[in-house]
């Protein structure tokens, strides 16, 4: 009996520290997503007011642009903020519907973020040894460090995933 509940109680501080790392992460988000509309105001600005337009900043927006998006995903797990049928699972009781989340995290949500994130390190690794930058004269310099973001953040999203497992396997557990 005593067993069970250690376990149940570390699994909690494990989900609590997840989550409270996720939260931070969307924290950090959120100025980014901040910076980026600050830049696009800029960028606007300067081409339209004073016909003055910087390749650099244009690529900033997007650079900035992934790193929101390619992070939000996991940020966006955790909040239930993801795509899924939801007129066919609103119906369901909630335990069937935290066993259909730890198995669509386990057998669709994982293989798919491990694939990506171990098919991207050759793709940053190339960027890195070549010194890749970017195409046009004025824009920036270290392309890999955007491309780095893609490992990074699936990596992140399987880290998000296990919080998401484990907020749910406690859905289950106290629903009975």
């Amino acid at each position: 009996m005593h067993t069970k509940f250690y376990q149940s109680a570390m699994l909690n501080k494990v989900e609590l520290l997840i989550s409270r790392v996720v939260d931070f992460v969307g924290r950090c988000l959120a100025i980014l997503l901040l910076l980026m509309v600050l830049n696009v105001s800029y960028d606007v600005m300067m081409r339209y007011l004073f016909h003055a337009s910087s390749v650099g900043m244009q690529e900033m927006e997007w650079h900035l642009f992934a790193v929101i998006i390619l992070f939000g995903v996991g940020v966006a797990l955790k909040e239930e903020g993801h795509v899924r049928v939801d007129f066919l699972y609103d119906r369901l009781s909630k335990r069937k519907k935290a066993v259909i989340n730890v198995l669509g995290t386990i057998f669709l949500l994982l293989p798919l973020a491990l694939l990506i994130l171990f098919g991207s390190i050759d793709f940053v690794l190339d960027a890195y040894n070549s010194g890749e930058i970017s195409e046009d004269p004025g824009g920036l310099p270290l392309r890999w460090i955007v491309k780095c973001m893609i490992p990074v953040a699936f990596g992140f999203l399987l880290f998000a995933a296990v919080g998401y497992i484990l907020q749910n396997v406690e859905k289950y557990r106290s629903s009975k």
